[in-house]
């Protein structure tokens, strides 16, 4: 596909999950097979840019199994990048040969794919990239998470909370960078950056900087069990304001997963946020 092509396609979705019959802003959705309910809230942040977050948060059924479909993606520099991963990942992903046998494998790859579909069509999507948090849910049994950035997975059982994804941040990898011929900014009054520009060490995108980034991702399998409460995916505008631990026990009692996404995002606002907030709840019941 041109990238013209790919880019009014892109135009023809919201920054959210099409598949979800909602509002803008706000959705939620239910598994059919099991008592299994999600929910997803978006907030513009208070940055002098328009919104660069997109999700998606859908059920997909591909022959005898069901799939949910989670994902936050963060954008940077633009919401384009965000919006193709909207469109392509999970696509990608799914078309791997090998998902139903390897998963991890098959999203490894899809990864990367993408991320060179990206650079290749950079021209037309611009300089710009984003962050990735995805959570594919089979047949309400199963849970691979992966991820680049800093947009965070996180799973509740009996209360208790478990990360799921990995926090890429510069400091952490600075070896890494510094490898590639990168640095790391440590700036007085802001945050550690890879080249003094991107607080992130891993991305989708960012083709003026890609030769000291990665697209790796890192990638978990949890099985899901009569223990498992509810899962939270949610972009960096929550996490950099409530913990874990604070998520997790502000929704416990809102058995709604679109009530319990809003009050996420709504709190993270109440603490001063200024970044665009993103939020999906899954709700085991």
């Amino acid at each position: 596909m041109a990238g013209r092509e790919i880019l009014h396609k892109m135009k023809e979705k919201a920054c959210f999950s099409i598949a979800t019959p909602a509002s803008p802003d706000t959705g939620k959705g239910k598994h059919k097979s099991r008592h299994v309910t999600h929910g997803y809230h978006l907030v513009e942040g208070k940055s002098n840019h328009a919104m660069e977050d997109c999700l998606v948060s859908e059920m997909k059924q591909l022959d005898d199994n069901q799939l949910g479909l989670f994902a936050i993606y963060d954008g940077h520099m633009g919401h384009s990048v965000a919006h193709y991963l909207q469109s392509y990942l999970f696509n990608n992903i799914l078309r791997e040969h090998d998902f139903w046998i390897d998963p991890v494998s098959a999203i490894r790859r899809a990864y990367h794919t993408t991320d060179k579909d990206i650079l290749d069509q950079s021209k037309y999507l611009g300089k710009g990239g984003s962050t990735a948090v995805t959570a594919i849910l089979v047949n309400g049994e199963k849970l691979v998470v992966a991820n680049v950035g800093d947009s965070r997975a996180v799973i509740s059982k009996k209360g208790v909370v478990k990360q799921l994804s990995i926090d890429h941040e510069p400091n952490k990898e600075k070896k890494t960078i510094e490898s590639k011929g990168g640095f790391v900014s440590n700036l007085p009054g802001d945050v550690p950056r890879v080249d003094g520009q991107l607080a992130v060490a891993r991305a989708f995108g960012d083709k003026s900087l890609k030769r000291h980034l990665s697209s790796e991702p890192d990638i978990v399998v949890e099985m899901i069990d009569v223990d498992t409460d509810l899962i939270i995916l949610a972009s960096d505008g929550l996490w950099k304001v409530m913990s874990n631990q604070e998520a997790v026990d502000s929704i416990k009692s809102i058995r709604d997963p679109k009530a319990a996404a809003k009050h996420l995002a709504e709190e993270a606002r109440n603490r001063k946020s200024r970044d665009d907030i993103s939020c999906i709840v899954v709700r085991f019941q």
